[in-house]
């Protein structure tokens, strides 16, 4: 190789200095790129537990607390209790009487006071009806079930309400299942202010 060659691949090569200057300015861009990288995540990181944190916040900055939904009343039911009933039953082999104290939930507190308007007539209804059951009947719960609907239904009839008897509507579907027999017509949906019927006490001797 002639003299000239040699000068010209030595002015062609980077001194050893520049190219450790090249190696470490690649580093330390390569660091910076990482770290720039990884401080980006983490400030991404720290905005969605900020988001999140402001969400499970309230505007007045109280906690936010999540409830189930419930359904919403108009107004609280009242309870209407009755004066006890003492009735002698119907039983033939013995004298066997009841002692049955009735609560009436009423869909609201004016309705209860419509209600105590006719008191005499709804106290009349009940006591007409506790005066046909027998102590065998009310001894179960079948028949105690059964006199809450018959009392549901005297105690609404003096406002000119009428409900359906259970027990008609169960033998009239028996009708209804033997052949060439018409269907009973279902009587319209009424709105009853007696939502429930209590029993206080049950005594029977």
């Amino acid at each position: 190789m002639s003299a000239a060659a040699a000068a010209g691949a030595e002015a062609a090569a980077p001194p050893k200095g520049k190219k450790k200057l090249i190696i470490i300015l690649a580093a330390v861009l390569l660091l910076a790129g990482v770290g720039g990288g990884g401080a980006l995540f983490m400030m991404k990181k720290k905005a969605a537990e900020a988001a999140a944190a402001a969400e499970a916040e309230g505007e007045d900055g109280e906690p936010v607390k999540h409830k189930a939904a419930k359904k919403e009343h108009a107004a609280p039911p009242a309870f209407l209790p009755l004066e006890p009933f003492i009735v002698n039953l119907a039983d033939k082999e013995a004298d066997r009487y009841a002692q049955i104290g009735v609560t009436l939930e009423i869909e609201d507190p004016k309705a209860a006071d419509e209600l105590k308007a006719y008191m005499p007539a709804i106290r009349n209804g009940i006591l007409m009806v506790l005066a046909h059951k027998t102590s065998a009947e009310l001894l179960e719960r079948k028949g105690k079930e059964a006199l809450a609907n018959e009392i549901m239904r005297e105690t609404v009839r003096p406002l000119g309400i009428e409900l359906e008897d259970p027990e008609a509507d169960e033998q009239a579907s028996d009708e209804d299942a033997k052949p060439k027999k018409r269907k009973k017509k279902r009587a319209p949906a009424v709105d009853n202010p007696v939502k429930h019927v209590h029993f206080s006490n049950f005594i029977i001797q």
